[in-house]
């Protein structure tokens, strides 16, 4: 296990940890007025991170049946270039999302509309959890980046299982703390929090340009790599 790949791990699960499920809903859900409620807050963390272990697990082992069933196909010469390709088209088409024309604010303000509108119940929060993580699955371009990483990298089954619930861990981490934070020193966290929570609504246009740069890059990168480019550059 090279520290290489663990560094790239715990990058992505950072970056997985700026959503709208590991990120926005908490910040809201702790502006909210009265004391926090830690049980329940970590109830609706685990939840996310127990959801995207389960489909982290379910996409680990479908995709190494279906190269298995492929055989040595995705190693081609021919399919590396498209991989390449694909890669640099997302990386290219991550500059056209500057958050000013993108419709995505309207969907941040629509979820926190509706969870500020919640009762805040342990089963509530659950429910949220779970309606979160399943909208997000179409748009985890960090986590399947993981995911891709961990395929290609030969480690064995427990390692891999191990990682992913530590990037699972790592993905719920800063809202942790903040809980934390806001329990401890609630006086001192509350402005933060705000700050937090403008930062959402001025830049939520922009992440689907950062996630979509992020995943082109790595799957770039991981044509590159298997191509021999990276050697043939270093040659010249």
């Amino acid at each position: 296990m090279s520290m290489v790949l663990l560094l790239s791990l715990a990058g992505l699960a950072l970056i997985d940890s700026t959503s709208i499920g590991t990120l926005f809903i908490p910040v809201w859900l702790l502006l909210a007025p009265g004391p926090v409620k830690v049980r329940r807050m970590l109830v609706y963390l685990g939840t996310i991170a127990g959801f995207y272990l389960v489909v982290g697990l379910l996409l680990y082992f479908g995709g190494a049946g279906l190269a298995e069933a492929l055989g040595g196909a995705l190693d081609n010469r021919p399919v590396l270039w498209g991989q390449l390709a694909l890669g640099v088209g997302l990386f290219v088409v991550s500059f056209r999302y500057d958050g000013k024309r993108d419709a995505s604010t309207g969907r941040v303000l629509r979820w926190r509309d509706r969870v500020t509108a919640g009762d805040a119940s342990a089963r509530w929060l659950v429910g949220l959890a779970v309606f979160a993580a399943l909208a997000e699955v179409a748009t985890m371009l960090p986590y399947l980046g993981a995911l891709g990483l961990l395929t290609t990298s030969g480690l064995g089954v427990p390692t891999v299982v191990a990682l992913l619930a530590a990037y699972c861990l790592v993905m719920v981490l800063p809202a942790v703390l903040l809980v934390g934070a806001r329990v401890g020193w609630p006086r001192r966290i509350e402005p933060l929090l705000d700050q937090l929570n403008e930062w959402i609504m001025r830049s939520s246009g922009s992440m689907l340009g950062w996630l979509l740069g992020i995943a082109g890059f790595l799957v770039a990168r991981d044509a590159a790599v298997r191509l021999g480019l990276f050697e043939m550059l270093a040659n010249l």
